[in-house]
């Protein structure tokens, strides 16, 4: 029998303005990716982002990738923090690290009262945030109209470049539950301590800050019991999923990126020399070893995985907000687990190249010394702890109550 029509082909797949947006932010990451490379030996040397690496992420619009489309943002969903993330990561972790997080910070200051985002977009939109976010540092003292707040506060990237803080303390009342809350600060109200000399991440300039008796209006915080997936005190300003997301069982996934495109990265260049290396003492072609052949397809694994296991996450919580869901606790710990086992294996792949890499992987002209410290500086962060993340798990599971309270 004679088919006299064709086969009926399948709709092409319909893209949203948000899916464009996204596409456009990335292949900007993409294509700055390989010039914040050449400038990663100038960022470790001044142990911050050189003014150039700034400027080119202001104007690239990265920053504002999580803020609100009502303030000029290009408001993303939150895989962009991985698959963006991870585009910066594969040129400069130190770059992408700092990108993430200062992002991220427009994405939580929609949440906070509308006169806090008032005070700092309407003055700039384009101002940068840095955080804080380890509560006993703060020293708190509820007075009227506001609070009084005290402390030192490590690991606050991006710092010096930043026009305020969102630095984390504990209320504590007689007769209440402890009150763990976020104080948004203005730059003239903290000292910047130079304390930021390590081996890896060097170019985040994650120095300390300091406070002392500082007033926080009450309309400039935010308690962690808003935040906790559902309604916030700026969600009818921005009532959008992405502003719905739970913030600290997402909390991982802010940073997770960036050691997946660090890992990445440093396979890509790997592959890249390994074609043309012959071996010093036999001269034989490094790429027809078996040896190497089997670093690379086990580094190459642990980084789709990892990859596949930070999108699911982001992807399913942004699922639950649209229709209106918050995940319960024993899916939030289980976010926290997985994002910091994927982490893992992003490091793992960085310990397979720098194995299949040899003495190659010593000089400090090369990438693969700076991509392995990163790596590590990474993994070092509590939030990818395995042994943290798989007991808080592990609590829930047995019946105990959850030791996090901000989750």
């Amino acid at each position: 029998m004679t088919r006299t029509t064709s086969p009926t082909a399948a709709p092409p797949a319909v893209r949203s303005p948000a899916d464009s947006r996204h596409d456009e932010l990335l292949q900007r990451a993409t294509d700055l990716a390989s010039i914040l490379a050449g400038r990663a030996p100038q960022a470790e040397a001044l142990r911050r982002l050189p003014p150039e690496n700034e400027r080119d992420l202001h104007d690239s619009g990265l920053y504002r990738m999580l803020q609100p489309r009502a303030v000029g943002g290009a408001e993303l969903g939150y895989e962009c923090l991985i698959t963006i993330g991870a585009a910066l990561a594969a040129g400069c972790a130190s770059s992408a690290w700092n990108l993430t997080n200062l992002a991220s910070h427009h994405w939580m200051l929609a949440m906070f009262p509308p006169a806090a985002q008032d005070r700092v977009w309407k003055e700039n939109p384009d101002a940068l945030i840095a955080s804080s976010f380890i509560f006993p540092a703060g020293k708190v003292k509820k007075v009227a109209g506001g609070y009084e707040l005290s402390g030192r506060w490590p690991f606050s990237s991006g710092v010096d470049v930043c026009g305020w803080n969102m630095l984390a303390g504990i209320v504590r009342t007689e007769g209440e539950a402890p009150d763990h809350r976020i104080f948004l600060v203005p730059r003239a109200d903290y000292e910047i301590l130079d304390t930021w000399h390590v081996t890896g991440l060097k170019g985040t300039g994650s120095n300390d800050v300091v406070c002392t008796d500082v007033f926080v209006p009450e309309e400039m915080t935010v308690s962690a019991e808003h935040l906790k997936g559902g309604p916030t005190p700026g969600g009818e300003r921005h009532p959008a999923p992405l502003y719905r997301l739970p913030v600290f069982a997402l909390f991982p996934a802010i940073l997770s990126g960036v050691g997946l495109g660090n890992g990445e990265g440093a396979l890509t260049d790997h592959v890249a020399s390994t074609r043309k290396r012959a071996g010093n003492y036999t001269g034989a072609r490094l790429a027809e070893l078996q040896s190497v052949q089997i670093h690379i397809g086990s580094a190459a694994t642990r980084l789709a995985h990892s990859r596949r296991m930070m999108l699911a996450i982001c992807e399913e919580a942004m699922r639950d907000a649209g229709r209106g869901h918050v995940p319960d606790m024993t899916t939030k710990f289980a976010y926290r687990r997985d994002l910091a086992f994927a982490t893992q294996l992003a490091t793992q792949a960085v310990d397979e190249v720098n194995a299949a890499s040899g003495a190659q992987a010593l000089y400090l002209a090369g990438s693969q010394q700076r991509r392995f410290r990163d790596a590590h500086a990474i993994s070092a962060h509590i939030a990818f702890s395995t042994d943290v993340a798989n007991a808080a798990f592990g609590r829930l599971a047995l019946g105990m109550e959850a030791d996090n309270p901000v989750v």
